[in-house]
């Protein structure tokens, strides 16, 4: 990896109650061979044109009650731009000031998986643009979108997602009458799983799920599988006793998940999460797992970390608590920063 791995961290409730939440990506696709002098696989950057505010900018929107920041993005860039996306690495989220009021709003690189033509024009978009990153810079009506688009073009925009997952909160082992294996969710981890659903669609809209063949981790992947067609497989390799045994087996799974080179999303356990991590890490040429994924991860929680051509591009950590407010924190290479609303 270039550079050393930075950490911010982003949590989805403001101490400033009165403040704007919104979010937008930088929705990215390959450029056409010959295109304008360009280079073929070159990304190309949609940018909307609001009619409302004669201005260009990277697509966007407020955050709707009860919804996290990552599904706001999603939705935002297909209903202004018609470009359905799958996350990638978080940028840096952009501040100022709306009629007195900060508004903060939360970036993300996203590869654009198809297009809705009968989307534009509508209600709040008159017009888009694919442009590179550097046609992009020149065209945007605000200076705080240059950063962004700078921020996405300081490391690969291609990258793959491997999520690493805790599964959800379980009942107790006092509790429960059976094997440690069979323990099932309790409500609170019901209601996580069904969060964790749309969360891990937005980064990995179609990927393969290797699941530990416990109950509360099958229950844990399973909202998710239904949301996006996903085929679960369960497996013993990432079974963990309270002993942490099971390291040897997590690594090798972690080996595959890296060579396969496709999105994944693997669920395992405390005991267990850190070497599967770690493994992960080593085989995409870190060094070190990244501080944000070496902290043990809670119930419902995940890492991503963004493969690209067999590196390690960048990580996220995304927490999913009872209360079912979400939180995250992310690193790239290079460009120190850090934040928090």
């Amino acid at each position: 990896m270039d550079g050393p791995l930075t950490a911010h961290k982003l949590a989805d409730k403001p101490a400033d109650t009165k403040t704007i939440k919104a979010a937008g990506a930088v929705a990215w696709r390959p450029r056409a061979a010959g295109g304008d002098g360009g280079d073929g696989g070159d990304p190309e950057i949609l940018l909307v044109h609001r009619a409302k505010y004669d201005d260009w900018s990277l697509p966007k929107g407020k955050v709707e009650p009860g919804e996290y920041f990552p599904v706001t993005a999603v939705r935002e860039v297909l209903e202004e731009g018609g470009a359905r996306l799958a996350l990638g690495r978080r940028l840096r989220p952009v501040r100022y000031k709306v009629n007195g009021r900060a508004k903060v709003v939360a970036y993300w690189a996203a590869r654009v998986t198809g297009l809705d033509d009968d989307a534009v024009p509508n209600g709040e978009v008159d017009d888009i643009a694919w442009l590179t990153v550097a046609q992009a810079r020149e065209k945007v009506t605000y200076a705080h979108d240059i950063g962004v688009l700078d921020d996405f073009a300081a490391a690969p925009a291609a990258t793959v997602p491997l999520i690493m997952l805790r599964h959800a909160k379980a009942m107790p082992r006092p509790a429960w009458p059976g094997d440690d294996a069979s323990r099932p969710l309790d409500a609170a981890g019901r209601a996580e799983a069904n969060v964790l659903a749309s969360l891990l669609a937005c980064f990995a809209p179609d990927a393969q799920v290797i699941s530990s063949a416990t109950v509360r981790c099958l229950e844990t992947v399973r909202p998710y599988a239904a949301l996006t067609g996903a085929r679960v497989q369960p497996t013993a390799e990432l079974l963990a006793s309270a002993a942490g045994s099971g390291v040897r087996e997590a690594q090798v799974v972690a080996a595959r998940a890296v060579a396969a080179a496709a999105p994944a999303v693997l669920c395992a356990h405390r005991e267990n999460l850190p070497a599967l991590m770690a493994a992960a890490a080593a085989r995409l040429g870190a060094a070190s797992l990244p501080p944000l994924c070496a902290d043990p991860l809670a119930t419902g929680s995940f890492c991503v970390l963004h493969m690209a051509e067999g590196r390690l591009a960048g990580a996220d950590r995304y927490e999913v608590f009872e209360s079912l407010g979400v939180s995250w924190r992310g690193c790239a290479a290079g460009g120190a920063f850090a934040g928090s609303f």
